[in-house]
């Protein structure tokens, strides 16, 4: 089959359409980054906020005008340079003037710019804009040849590439965006801090990141807050640029009367709608994850007040607030991607020193161009006034010239060697300014642009001077935005993050009440609210007895031994209330049949306790080793039946007294008990017949004690009990007398 061949004519249309994606991918990528997304590092505005800012200033919109409307500026904005949607860029205007989104707003508007509510701004037709003092200095010398000028998308006129930026922008405000491949965002900082920094920089350029620090500990949010992020961590990400800060919403307690309080929160995490914060809570209150919390209500006005109410006056109000950082967005983290333009073309991460480089070197660049801006304006200046006062000299002359001669601006170059400009200034110049007072003027005015145009010409030769000046600039904008200032006082404040092994959530989601836990023989268990709990009001089933009572918080743990070696886990909060006989511990537990329960007591963080065996085996073990996670609990002591777990006792003092049912004590030094997590542990006592009895710990300076039957306390100092002192797994000699019969060591 022939090959069919595409005409002549369309050849050379063809294309490689893998090449073409890529190419016209790429233009498009580029084009998203430098245009739209990522902020320049010398003036810290993207595209469309540089334009509106430079119409404004075209408008005459300065602090000390009148306002004009948003609309205006808009319409002028798409239609000279950047044409695109009108609602896309009243957005991005609506933001410069918004006090809650940036730090040192750019706009000043008049009428509804939105609210930290999520509300919308009114349309455009409705706002009025002007500059604020901080824009205007952005556009400081920005007709003084201060920066370079680029033609707009329709080639009929110019704009600024990058504004002067007499105004640390982008550190200040920050900014945020994503682009193809890449994204930036930038927390907004205190200006005077910046300008602190600014100046160690230029007397000391090569300062590391922790100088800096020194001055600029960190961002500072429109809204306040508090930032808990570790130093370190705050130093590590302003060196690489990258990183992020977590910050929590303010708060204060306000008693309410009656013993009661209630949390007000006065600052809001930055970038938080407070409409949908409150939301959130309402919901997790409606889900009951939040059983600390009563309720929650909104009653800001031009500040923010949100109420939060506890459950009841015993919820402690840290442990409440550390619920809701963790579940809401009372806390938030923002990310740290110093990624700006270096140069306005180059996509580069840069750490704090090198922003604020940028900036300086920015700044002495637009110096040297106003600087020689000016001196080209005073040295056509003084070319004029040179002029003007050969005319004056020889005012005679010059008259007859005009009056006369046919061609009187060639013959006045020609007679007084004038340039084409001078000898027309001399043509233009007005009658009235021939007279006398005049030509003072002119003298006194060329001798101060002479003297002006000397000091000029000393900073361009000086780059100490240039130094020098920028420094007095830095010095100026300090002055104006320190922290004595209201605008440039800090809002956002430094905490320590509280210790996370410190804190325990599932305990801060209980209120924190004083219960008794009573266990009866049989393994039924309850829990009695306070501690004023009298023995013999307790009722237990038929068959059954009372056989102990923990007195305890519902934020504790109880831990439970069983006769297989195992330890069970219970929440104090989860056990049955004090009406009826409780319930059955097997039922909140997997316990295997046939094995009963041998003790249960309150956990107590860095406790040691000593387990042992019916056969006198055991050893130490810490009681955060013994928390189990599951139902079916952890093994801890390994007995095999008929054997089983008998005793697990206190382990405080530097002496173990063990007595065992043939009525045998012995007294050995509890260095010589090894600490294990789990296992069968070592011989205690040597027993022919029987076991263990009972055991206690105790510290040798104050002896050794025992409770009679009657509640009677015995004390034996080691002088007295020097006869039943000897190593461990020894037989011991028959108890002394006075010791209860029972064996037991509390009676």
């Amino acid at each position: 089959m022939a090959e069919i061949l595409p005409p002549e004519d369309n050849i050379a249309q063809i294309v490689d359409l893998k090449k073409a994606l890529e190419e016209r991918y790429l233009s498009y990528a580029l084009s998203t980054i430098t245009q739209r997304a990522l902020p320049d590092v010398r003036d810290g505005l993207k595209p469309v906020h540089r334009r509106i800012l430079y119409v404004m200033h075209l408008l005459k919109l300065v602090p000390t005008q009148k306002y004009k409307k948003s609309a205006k500026v808009v319409g002028d904005v798409i239609g000279g340079f950047h044409p695109h949607g009108d609602q896309s860029i009243y957005d991005a205007l609506v933001r410069l003037a918004q006090d809650f989104a940036l730090r040192f707003p750019l706009v000043d508007g008049q009428g509804n710019f939105g609210s930290i509510d999520g509300d919308s701004a009114a349309a455009y037709r409705y706002t009025e804009a002007r500059m604020t003092d901080v824009a205007a200095r952005l556009l400081e010398g920005i007709g003084e040849d201060a920066v370079d000028f680029v033609p707009t998308y329709d080639g009929e006129t110019s704009q600024p590439s990058v504004l002067p930026a007499n105004f640390p922008n982008l550190l200040a405000n920050g900014s945020s965006g994503i682009a193809v491949g890449m994204a930036t965002s930038i927390p907004p900082h205190n200006v005077g801090e910046l300008c602190e920094a600014a100046l160690h920089l230029i007397h000391n350029p090569k300062a590391t990141t922790g100088e800096l620090m020194k001055f600029v500990p960190g961002p500072d949010f429109p809204t306040g807050g508090i930032l808990v992020e570790p130093k370190e961590d705050i130093e590590k990400a302003y060196e690489t640029g990258r990183g992020g800060f977590r910050l929590r919403a303010r708060w204060e307690q306000e008693e309410a009367g009656r013993g009661t309080y209630q949390i007000v929160v006065t600052q809001m995490s930055y970038g938080v709608q407070k409409s949908k914060l409150v939301e959130k809570i309402a919901d997790l209150l409606l889900a009951k994850k939040l059983p600390l919390l009563k309720d929650v209500r909104d009653e800001s006005a031009e500040d923010v007040r949100l109420i939060l109410e506890p459950k009841s006056r015993s919820v402690d109000p840290i442990v409440l607030m550390e619920s809701l950082y963790k579940l809401t967005d009372l806390e938030t983290r923002f990310s740290l991607n110093m990624n700006v333009l270096d140069g306005g073309q180059v996509p580069k991460v840069m750490g704090l020193g090198d922003v604020l480089r940028a900036w300086l070197q920015h700044r002495k660049s637009v110096l040297i161009r106003r600087s020689q801006y000016r001196l080209n304006q005073i040295e056509k200046r003084l070319e004029m006034l040179s002029g003007y006062l050969i005319a004056f000299l020889n005012l005679d002359e010059v008259i007859r010239i005009i009056r006369y001669e046919d061609h009187p601006k060639a013959e006045l170059m020609a007679q007084f060697s004038l340039t084409e400009g001078q000898a027309e200034a001399i043509l233009n110049m007005r009658l009235r300014s021939l007279r006398k007072l005049e030509e003072i003027e002119i003298r006194s005015e060329h001798e101060k642009l002479t003297d002006e145009k000397g000091h000029i010409e000393v900073l361009l030769g000086s780059e100490r001077r240039q130094w020098g000046a920028i420094t007095t600039q830095v010095n100026e904008l300090k002055e104006l935005y320190g922290p004595s200032t209201e605008i440039g006082a800090r809002r956002t404040s430094f905490e320590s993050m509280p210790d996370s092994e410190d804190f325990d959530f599932e305990a801060a989601m209980i209120e924190r009440e004083p219960v008794t836990i009573v266990l009866s023989e049989k393994g039924w268990v309850r829990a009695l609210k306070g501690h004023n709990i009298e023995q013999s009001s307790l009722q237990f089933k038929t068959g059954d007895a009372f056989k102990l009572a923990i007195k305890v918080q519902t934020t504790d743990k109880l831990l439970m031994l069983t006769t297989d070696g195992r330890i069970y886990t219970l929440g104090a909060d989860k056990l049955p209330g004090g009406r009826g006989h409780g319930e059955p511990v097997r039922i909140m537990v997997d316990m295997e049949e046939g094995h009963d329960i041998v003790d249960m007591f309150m956990h107590v963080p860095g406790t040691k306790r000593l387990i042992v065996s019916n056969l006198g085996n055991g050893f130490v073990v810490l009681e955060d080793d013994m928390i189990a996670n599951t139902r079916k609990g952890k093994k801890v002591l390994n007995v095999s039946e008929p054997n089983e777990a008998v005793l697990c006792v206190v382990a405080d003092g530097d002496q173990v007294a063990v007595i065992g049912q043939n009525r045998k004590l012995l007294i050995f030094p509890f260095a010589q008990l090894p600490q294990m997590g789990r296992g069968k542990g070592v011989r205690l006592q040597k027993y022919k017949d029987g076991g263990i009895s009972d055991a206690s710990i105790f510290h040798a300076e104050q002896g050794m004690t025992w409770v009679d039957s009657s509640g009677r306390t015995f004390t034996r100092s080691m002088d007295e009990l020097l006869e039943w002192i000897g190593e461990r797994a020894g037989a011991g000699r028959i108890r002394p007398s006075g010791f209860p019969r029972n064996n037991r060591f509390k009676g």
